[in-house]
């Protein structure tokens, strides 16, 4: 099983921010957002080196259980382990389009928002997420933010009571028809002659892990930065082999670091975090 701190140790050893060249060509890639899924795949299924497509398909199956879907979350499952969503942005500084769904804690099981294949992949009810957030050139990853969810997102209480109460303030207004949906709501039959729909979406935004985390880390618009955020129980529970892997690196700009965050349902209380940077500049 592959995690966190096994990704962090192949991208340190790997080097190769130029992820358009490497993932272009036939079948490959299509635009820079699926080049940076793509490389998170292969730096936590440790398939950099492996140019053999079989082979990587074959390690790929032994390390995930999902790989996701177009339109529904979250991108990456590890199997046995962690959920990974991916997101792009081609600003430094710009906020995440989660789009209809909120922001998250941890991936359940249970939500509306997966579809049955995800629910069914493995036995699971609740895994840690991972916001893995890129920031890309037309070529290459210039930075990228791994962060926890419970330590990025409030509880889904939080988000779900907003939704909850559009939705049923919605049902209120009179003399409309009104059908299920996943969404905020779907008001049928607006119109006399009964053919007019509307859709009621959701549109989430969270502010860049960059923004979040200053008070961590002040980011430089030079080089490549790695820069992840991992709340010290989750890190002391990886294997002791990851952890020990990690700390032996020597490379310059590479640093973990003690650190306390906010916490996101309380600023008040404070996290205590392993804040890990690879810096080049």
């Amino acid at each position: 099983m592959t995690n966190i701190l096994e990704a962090i140790y192949n991208i340190v050893n790997q080097k190769n921010f130029e992820i358009r060249a490497m993932y272009s060509g036939r079948n490959r890639a299509n635009g820079m957002g699926d080049a940076l899924e793509k490389y998170i795949k292969e730096a936590f299924a440790g398939t950099f080196g492996v140019t053999d497509e079989i082979e990587k398909m074959k390690i790929f199956n032994q390390k995930f259980s999902w790989l996701g879907s177009q339109n529904n979350p979250p991108d990456i499952m590890i199997k046995g382990g962690d959920a990974i969503e991916v997101k792009k942005t081609q600003s430094a500084n710009s906020s995440l389009a989660l789009n209809s769904s909120y922001p998250k804690t941890d991936l359940r099981s249970n939500s509306p928002m997966i579809t049955k294949e995800c629910k069914d992949c493995e036995s699971w009810t609740v895994k840690d997420l991972i916001y893995c957030v890129g920031h890309t050139s037309d070529t290459n990853l210039n930075s990228l933010w791994m962060i926890y969810g419970n330590s990025y997102a409030a509880k889904h209480e939080t988000y779900q009571r907003i939704k909850t109460t559009i939705s049923v303030g919605i049902k209120t207004i009179p003399d409309v028809v009104f059908s299920d949906t996943k969404e905020l709501g779907r008001v049928n039959q607006v119109d006399p002659l009964g053919i007019t729909n509307l859709r009621i979406r959701g549109m989430w935004q969270i502010e860049n892990p960059r923004k979040v985390f200053n008070y961590l880390h002040e980011s430089t618009e030079n080089g490549f930065e790695l820069i992840c955020i991992i709340p010290t129980d989750k890190y002391n529970s990886f294997p002791n082999e990851s952890r020990t892997k990690l700390e032996g690196i020597k490379e310059n700009g590479f640093s973990i670091e003690n650190k306390h965050i906010k916490d996101p349902n309380n600023p008040a209380k404070l996290i205590e975090v392993q804040l890990i940077k690879f810096i080049i500049s």
